[in-house]
């Protein structure tokens, strides 16, 4: 590992924005806060992954991996971020390094691919990827770069964040400070407001940035960049400029938002866009600072007038699937905000949160869960796919809403199953998207399928003998959960 990437490492550990990690020793605090990956081990991602899904939607950008093809086909197009322009960014480039790069080295070949993207598309900027192999052989993929900008006339940013470093998180936030060192505040916008904030760690899955906009644009304040979904480089680069930041998904990028803060004093606060009244703080705490840092005091009257517009036909639209959804039980198997913020969107849908996980959550998190939840939250810190199983099985939960991994325990287990991850292709923020994840929802638990799948065959109805050993079954499935 070089030297300039443990540098890095030791930066994003050193994280102000973390209590946690302030409350230890200097010597305690530079070990680190995340857990390295074991060989072998299914760790959900490594940290080129996690750089890449942070930064790959910044949409009008060429993202280059420099490594063995298989790197970008295992990173490329898995998120359903969404654009509402430039598709460059769905392209997959790739050094693709042979045999022969390893033994001789890969600059040339980087060199040459990143000339061959400016000359056939011409983005504004081009984002260098390093991965495993290649860091791994030596290549000094910011010195190519900064060679290339100097060569070419254009950014040319090198995201050093090979796999071997650490785990997705990891990477994220190591992606986050290729943005902060190369891009934000190296251009001024052409215009700026006291209306102007930034959007932190939202990725635009299914057009969820979409469903939000609307609702600032009412209240006529302005995105004046967002990181990363939906971003353009021109827009981040001015960044800087704006009043106030919102951190959505802290565990991602919280790195940006407390570097802008020391840099350029820019206040920020992180917030949920799931769920009718995480939507409604979300705005007020938009207007609370935005007022603070000079806008006009009647922008929180505005705020209000539009929160209590957006609530009541909100309320309206889902009053008939609460009656529906009373008391069903959810089983939550996701992480980071969706931990806490998606808790109470399903809780004011009038159903039951049984168990979150919080395996990829902060300490500030697991504190949002407790208070939503009360002491006796089912907080999940690892739970095992045979655990899931019997949990569902045995009706502590009637669904499951997770990412696309643990889909199949729910129908090995004849349960419903939604998407709640970044793979899903329905969008859940704000008022709007508060109506569609409470409609996906009834779908699923109410379709005639699943009475259909529990029906014994006829030949387990004629045998009692399979009876017990079905009946055996779940209760070894039991004693091992």
């Amino acid at each position: 590992m070089s030297a300039s990437l443990k540098a890095k490492i030791a930066q994003v550990f050193e994280e102000p924005g973390c209590d946690k990690n302030q409350g230890k020793s200097e010597k305690e605090r530079k070990k680190g806060c995340t857990k390295q990956l074991t060989p072998g081990a299914a760790a959900g991602g490594c940290a080129f992954d996690g750089a890449k899904i942070a930064l790959q939607p910044i949409v009008d950008v060429a993202h280059l991996v420099h490594g063995p093809i298989a790197c970008e086909g295992n990173s490329w197009d898995n998120r359903h971020s969404a654009s509402s322009g430039s598709q460059i960014y769905r392209t997959g480039f790739t050094t693709d390094i042979n045999e022969l790069d390893v033994i001789y080295g890969g600059e040339k070949r980087l060199f040459k691919s990143i000339r061959e993207i400016v000359e056939k598309y011409d983005p504004p900027a081009v984002f260098v990827y390093q991965t495993c192999v290649t860091a791994l052989i030596g290549d000094d993929i910011e010195a190519v770069c900064k060679r290339a900008t100097e060569k070419f006339g254009k950014p040319v940013i090198p995201v050093n964040a090979p796999g071997f470093a650490g785990p997705k998180n990891l990477g994220n936030k190591l992606g986050a400070e290729s943005v902060l060192d190369y891009v934000i505040g190296t251009e001024e916008p052409a215009t700026t407001t006291p209306y102007d904030i930034n959007i932190i760690g939202e990725y635009n899955l299914s057009g969820e940035l979409w469903q939000i906009k609307p609702l600032l644009d009412a209240l006529g304040v302005r995105i004046l960049s967002c990181i990363s979904g939906d971003g353009r480089y021109h827009e981040i680069a001015t960044a800087h400029r704006a009043k106030a930041n919102m951190m959505v998904c802290s565990k991602s990028m919280i790195n940006i938002a407390t570097r802008m803060q020391e840099r350029y004093g820019i206040p920020y606060f992180e917030g949920s866009f799931y769920g009718i009244s995480d939507m409604s703080t979300t705005l007020r705490e938009i207007a609370r600072l935005l007022v603070e840092r000079g806008a006009d005091p009647e922008l929180k009257d505005r705020t209000e007038a539009l929160i209590a517009a957006e609530e009541a036909r909100a309320w309206e639209r889902i009053r008939a699937y609460r009656e529906r959804l009373a008391g069903k039980k959810v089983l939550l198997i996701t992480g980071g905000v969706k931990s806490w913020s998606v808790v109470s969107a399903l809780q004011e849908a009038g159903l039951q949160v049984v168990g979150t996980s919080v395996k990829k959550s902060t300490k500030e998190d697991k504190d949002k869960i407790k208070e939503i939840m009360g002491d006796d939250a089912h907080m999940i810190d690892d739970m095992t796919p045979r655990q899931m199983y019997a949990m569902l099985r045995e009706a502590k939960a009637d669904i499951m809403l997770s990412g696309g991994r643990s889909q199949f325990i729910a129908l090995k287990a004849r349960m419903p199953w939604m998407d709640i991850n970044q793979e899903r292709h329905h969008a859940f923020a704000g008022y709007e998207g508060m109506v569609t994840m409470v409609a996906e929802i009834e779908k699923a638990l109410f379709n005639p399928m699943w009475a259909q799948v529990r029906t014994p065959a006829p030949w387990e109805l004629e045998d009692p003998l399979l009876r017990e050993q079905d009946a055996a079954q779940l209760a070894s499935e039991a004693a091992a959960g």
